[in-house]
């Protein structure tokens, strides 16, 4: 594995590069929180080995910034402080683990080992953006160039199921199944009707239409 470690004491920081070096990883140390916050958004590490008493920006500064940056590092905190509020205040703000000073180097490693063997954190879309159109997923919310657009359910449905699918051609059989729940035509013009609702408050003060008409096949979303 490829390390940081980020310890203001250099005794500590040599104690623990000289020990994960013999075990076959590759070790960085720096002594400041300025230098561990730049070194992990620059470069890619497997994971982090972070005192949280550092100098310039403090340990848990540091993963504050990183988590909300979207740098999902395997973290291990260090520090003197043992009491339960601050190990608990360290994992709510994004640790992966916790070592309290002093540690035997045997516990570290296997510390590190079990983190990098958690499954990765998958990533849930939450936010759906075609051209100028962006749909909010938890909050079913939907904006045109920043324009918030006041849609029904079934018409934020309608959308969704055009937004995922770019480039392609949304039958009626298929926007029927996937918003209506119909595997079959019930020969209704709901789908046309509930398109042309769509159509208009998507439109409503810009020049282009948001939604392709295919003749004779379906509706797409319209690509930049």
């Amino acid at each position: 594995m490829k390390i940081l470690v980020a310890d203001d004491q250099a005794e500590t920081a040599d104690f623990i590069r000289r020990g994960l070096s013999q075990a076959g990883h590759v070790v960085a140390t720096v002594g400041t929180g300025t230098e561990a916050l730049f070194r992990a958004m620059e470069e890619s590490f497997d994971a982090i080995v972070l005192d949280r008493m550092l100098p310039g920006k403090d340990g848990l500064s540091v993963l504050k910034m990183l988590r909300a940056g979207g740098n999902r590092t395997p973290v291990i905190l260090l520090t003197a402080m043992g009491g339960i509020s601050d190990r608990v205040e360290g994992l709510e703000n994004g640790a992966d683990d916790y070592l309290t000073k002093p540690f035997a180097l045997s516990e570290l490693s296997a510390r590190l080992n079990v983190i990098m063997r958690r499954p990765a954190v998958v990533e849930v879309e939450t936010i759906l953006r075609v051209g100028n159109i962006e749909m909010d997923l938890r909050k079913r919310t939907v904006h045109r160039a920043g324009k918030r657009i006041e849609l029904q359910p079934r018409e934020v449905l309608m959308l969704e199921e055009l937004m995922r699918n770019v480039h392609r051609v949304m039958t009626k059989a298929m926007l029927l199944e996937r918003v209506w729940d119909f595997d079959f035509d019930p020969h209704t013009n709901i789908v046309e009707t509930h398109i042309s609702r769509l159509r208009a408050k998507l439109n409503a003060g810009f020049d282009d239409d948001a939604i392709i008409t295919v003749r004779g096949a379906g509706y797409m979303i319209r690509t930049p």
